[in-house]
């Protein structure tokens, strides 16, 4: 494995998960079935992770380390902390063009490009589940709620799966 591509597996694993070990399972299936890493250098690794202070997730540095050597860790270490450090410094970006009326409109057509999304992703979890009245009222319901900009979507999402079990019996 060439050291770009071992650079965007680690990139590649910061993008697709949560952060802490959320990462683990995409970093073992590729580093493994490439034969750059061991299950016991991810045992270790972690377990280096876990008693080292600061954050949990960068028990990736020390992998790298274990895998690569010093320019595997700077490797690792750079492929997981790039995407929330591009995050911040777009945040930073962000907060000082808000205002401005092309900043605006991008977010209001993000908006809508977030409903579509939204609404595509219902249609396909409505026919999976079979449209039939008590889907489509849940779906009505959960989509007026929507619109409450007071109602947390977790707490959309609950009432929907509640309403839906109480309905179905």
């Amino acid at each position: 494995m060439t050291d770009p591509v071992y650079f965007l597996t680690f990139l590649k694993a910061s993008l697709l998960s949560s952060g802490g070990a959320g990462n683990l399972p995409i970093l073992h299936a590729d580093l493994t079935s490439n034969r750059v890493a061991t299950s016991g250098q991810f045992a270790e690794a972690l377990a280096i992770g876990q008693i080292s202070p600061g954050p949990s997730g960068l028990w990736t540095v020390s992998l790298g380390y274990l895998t690569r050597g010093l320019p595997g860790s700077i490797l690792a270490a750079v492929g997981i902390t790039l995407p929330p450090f591009t995050i911040l410094a777009l945040r930073h970006a962000y907060g000082t063009v808000r205002d401005h009326p092309v900043a605006l409109a991008f977010m209001r057509g993000l908006n809508f490009a977030l409903a579509g999304v939204s609404i595509v992703v219902l249609i396909a979890v409505l026919r999976s589940a079979g449209i039939n009245s008590t889907s489509i009222l849940i779906a009505t319901a959960a989509g007026g709620l929507g619109l409450v900009k007071r109602i947390p979507v977790l707490g959309i999402f609950a009432a929907a799966a509640l309403a839906a079990v109480v309905m179905a019996r």
